[in-house]
């Protein structure tokens, strides 16, 4: 259901090089994109994440109650995953746990304010 999902950043060189090296630990990669937008994912048919410039020129702000969740593929891959977002300079906003008994997540926000949660789901 989810074609693709966009943030804003205040600078795309340095959104750039945190989304680049947090995505390849996911097999994910910058697919296309533009002076002010890039999109990521691991194909044009699956969803995709794009960071970009805000098109009115005005400064990106990261909404209330917005996040973006990012399958993880188990425990040990939110734990890597979040781990490689605090290394490339992410903020903890919660460190990795059993949230549900059927959710095992962990979060943090880029260097623009934007939250991400890395999370793995059994039902």
């Amino acid at each position: 259901m989810l074609g693709y999902a966009t943030i804003g950043v205040s600078d795309i060189d340095r959104a750039c090089e945190f989304y680049d090296a947090l995505f390849a630990e996911l097999g994910g990669k910058q697919l296309f994109g533009q002076d002010r937008i890039k999109f990521y994912g691991t194909g044009p048919e699956a969803p995709m994440l794009a960071v970009c410039i805000p098109y009115d020129e005005e400064a990106p702000t990261p909404g209330n109650g917005n996040m973006i969740a990012i399958p993880a593929g188990g425990p040990e891959g939110v734990d890597a995953l979040y781990a490689k977002a605090i290394a490339l300079g992410a903020t903890d906003e919660g460190a990795p746990g059993q949230r549900l008994p059927v959710f095992y997540g962990a979060y943090v926000r880029d260097a623009d304010g934007n939250k991400l949660c890395f999370f793995d789901m059994k039902m």
